[in-house]
């Protein structure tokens, strides 16, 4: 995509404290830019913005050719599985803490955003996972998620045990607080503090991490981002999955979540010169040896 952009989407993190006075400050700028602006239906609702016009995240999809996200990594998963299916490419100004994914500062986001709207940015495409929950031969639910899928036991003392197929093949039975599946962009997150491994976005893989389980020697694994995964639920009480922030409670023995690739991806568009590495770095503060 070359040129200009004519009309962004403005996101936000409404409930964070001054939140209104930056998505202020950035649909002013966007407007001096020339765009059109729309304000995600909630963000408008919740900080009273009424300059612009209210689209719900579907409309934005259908009408937006660019979507600015000012709030954290959470901020822009919840936006990012709604606009993946549109096709419409994101922008993410840090608000939070961490923030892999979203990566313009707030206090620049204006040296930042005006060369990229005039078209000169690194684009970068992340794949999603989706996935479905069987129960007696019917599907009871069905999510999108950026991160990962989780299945775990929903707070009882016990384990659960997990039965995980790849494809056709048997793998093992695991017993362990759960599992986790994750895609490159969620191995940075709830997969990382569990151990398992950093893959790099181009790398078109999962990783399956258990959560603290009962055997020492289940470890991480990283599997081809092609098939299936099937986890079964064996055994243990009040299991639940969640993909992303979605969540399904009170799965059942003989439950199974099937989990594959999506045929959406997340577009993201970085300032000239971002770097993965330049990200891990500054996030997870490394030695870098570069002051």
């Amino acid at each position: 995509m070359a040129g200009r952009f004519r009309h962004a989407a403005l996101v936000g993190k409404y409930q964070a404290q001054g939140m209104r006075g930056l998505l202020d400050e950035v649909a002013r700028f966007l407007h001096r830019q020339g765009l059109e602006v729309s304000l995600e239906k909630q963000t408008a609702l919740n900080t009273g913005i009424t300059e612009y016009g209210a689209l719900t995240p579907d409309e934005l999809g259908r009408q937006c050719d660019v979507a600015v996200v000012a709030g954290g990594d959470g901020t822009m998963l919840g936006i990012a599985r709604q606009l993946a299916r549109h096709g419409t490419p994101l922008v993410g100004i840090n608000e939070g803490r961490l923030g892999f994914i979203t990566d313009v500062p707030a206090g620049s986001f204006a040296d930042a955003l005006a060369p990229l709207l005039d078209g000169e940015f690194d684009e970068e495409r992340r794949t999603m996972l989706e996935g479905h929950v069987w129960r007696e031969g019917e599907v009871i639910f069905e999510g999108l998620a950026m991160n990962d899928v989780v299945v775990n036991r929903a707070g009882a003392a016990s384990m659960v045990e997990l039965r995980v197929d790849i494809g056709d093949e048997f793998v093992a039975n695991f017993r362990a607080d759960g599992l986790i599946v994750g895609s490159p962009t969620g191995s940075t997150a709830y997969a990382l503090s569990a151990g398992g491994p950093i893959l790099h976005p181009g790398i078109a893989g999962w990783v399956l991490v258990p959560i603290a389980p009962h055997d020492l020697s289940n470890r991480p694994i990283v599997l081809p981002d092609t098939g299936s995964i099937n986890i079964g639920i064996v055994a243990g009480r009040e299991a639940s999955v969640s993909f992303d922030m979605q969540t399904l409670a009170s799965l059942l023995h003989g439950d199974r979540v099937e989990v594959r690739r999506s045929s959406h991806q997340v577009r993201f568009l970085h300032p000239r010169g971002w770097s993965y590495y330049a990200t891990l770095r500054r996030k997870l503060h490394w030695n870098s040896g570069v002051n």
